[in-house]
């Protein structure tokens, strides 16, 4: 439920109204815009008597949301939500590009390409420390050594670092990651949603290989629910019958996305085509689509990437990708 008050609201009158909601054990969540200040009702909404609520002075309006996503919907916070890292902000207007391999192998490897990929405009380093794969005998990554080359090559690039997360036990590990990455395989792992949560740090939640946009948000619903707001979402493709790519990317979720939620949306072309040369055509249709960012997979040496070399671009690529994904950023603006 939100409630929508009227202009020339004092914050003493707005502080009342919400010491009044959570007597009657509701959450409230305030949303101040240049014109009208909204709150949003969490919780057994029943208790609350609409009529009333609308008959007071101060009130312009209450609605019920009916979509179960609440904290993330749109109609509860109306303003872009901008997550910063550092002096990248991501959302309500600003985009980022997200470059780096899909697996950190090495030392040298990885300050190899975050210092190509910073040179050519990447404003986040991303890596692959744990990686999920399908086959057990495949390369699981470097692990906590992979976090520690990541570092490393932050150091190195002052680029700020985003690598995926699989298990709550390893949360220490990423005290020092910038952002942490829920992959596709645990957009519903909620136990691992809620801990993360309770971290004041910016998660980056991909949509699950078979899941809805509702699905998607209902995940990002789980996160806020503990109180962490810093979510970006991201669109990587869906299977479906095509096989001639890896995943279906759903362009049509940009839009979609934005409509629905005030949470900032990327894309990455990688995994969801997972052919390099692909990716220049579907990252300039991302940006075209309105994203707030996107992430692909660069690598100095395809051919012999321990993960996903077919999907990876080599620096010179990436160059010519950034700077092509920026002019579309000009024209829309």
């Amino acid at each position: 439920m939100i409630a929508v008050l009227k202009q020339g609201t004092t914050p003493q009158q707005t502080q009342y109204l919400v010491n009044w909601l959570k007597n009657m054990g509701m959450d409230v969540h305030i949303s101040e815009g240049k014109e009208v200040t909204i709150l949003g009702l969490i919780g057994d909404t029943s208790r609350v008597d609409i009529e009333l609520l609308n008959s007071l002075e101060i009130v312009s309006t209450v609605k019920r949301i009916s979509e179960p996503f609440k904290q993330a919907n749109r109609k509860f916070h109306p303003k872009d939500t901008v997550v910063e890292i550092g002096n990248v902000r991501i959302g309500g207007g600003h985009f980022a590009m997200i470059a780096g391999p899909c697996s950190v192998e090495s030392l040298e490897q990885i300050i190899e390409v975050a210092t190509a990929v910073k040179k050519s405009g990447a404003d986040i380093l991303r890596g692959g420390a744990f990686k999920p794969r399908t086959s057990p005998y495949a390369f699981q990554g470097l692990k906590d050594e992979g976090i520690r080359l990541l570092l490393e090559a932050k150091k190195a690039t002052g680029l700020p670092i985003i690598t995926e997360i699989m298990n709550i036990r390893n949360l220490d590990l990423f005290e020092e990651v910038d952002i942490i990455q829920v992959g596709a395989r645990n957009m519903q792992n909620f136990d691992l949603l809620q801990e993360l949560g309770k971290t004041k740090k910016p998660i980056l939640l991909k949509r699950g290989l078979a899941n809805t946009l509702q699905e998607l948000l209902m995940s990002a619903e789980y996160i806020m629910s503990e109180g962490n707001e810093n979510i970006i979402l991201c669109e990587r493709g869906i299977r479906t019958y095509e096989t001639y790519t890896r995943n279906t990317l759903d362009l049509s979720a940009v839009p979609v996305l934005h409509e629905l939620t005030h949470l900032p949306v990327v894309v990455d072309p990688s995994h969801a085509t997972g052919r390099a040369t692909l990716v220049p055509s579907m990252a300039a249709a991302a940006a075209a689509a309105g994203a707030d960012g996107i992430m692909v997979e660069v690598h100095n040496n395809p051919a012999c990437a321990l993960c996903d070399g077919a999907q990876s671009l080599t620096p010179e690529q990436f160059d010519k990708v950034n700077r092509h994904v920026r002019q579309i950023r000009e024209v829309l603006l």
